[in-house]
């Protein structure tokens, strides 16, 4: 009974994507683990943009300074 936490930033994913990820990851685990679909759990997280941290900084200032080259 696999249990899978997907967790992605708030930034307007929607239903369909959601759904295709769903989808994408059960399909994974009944290709490589030959897991039951029935029994395969997948939860979306979605953490709001100020609540999500990358090397020390919040997400927005770490794409910031990715994009400066720093």
């Amino acid at each position: 009974m696999p249990y899978v936490n997907i967790k992605i930033t708030r930034e307007g994913a929607t239903a369909a994507q959601k759904a295709e990820l769903i989808q994408g990851v059960t399909k994974l685990l009944v290709d490589v683990l030959n897991k039951t679909p029935a029994t395969t759990f997948v939860v979306i997280d979605e953490v709001a943009m100020e609540d999500w941290g990358i090397g020390g900084l919040p997400v927005e200032a770490y794409r910031q300074a990715s994009k400066r080259g720093a």
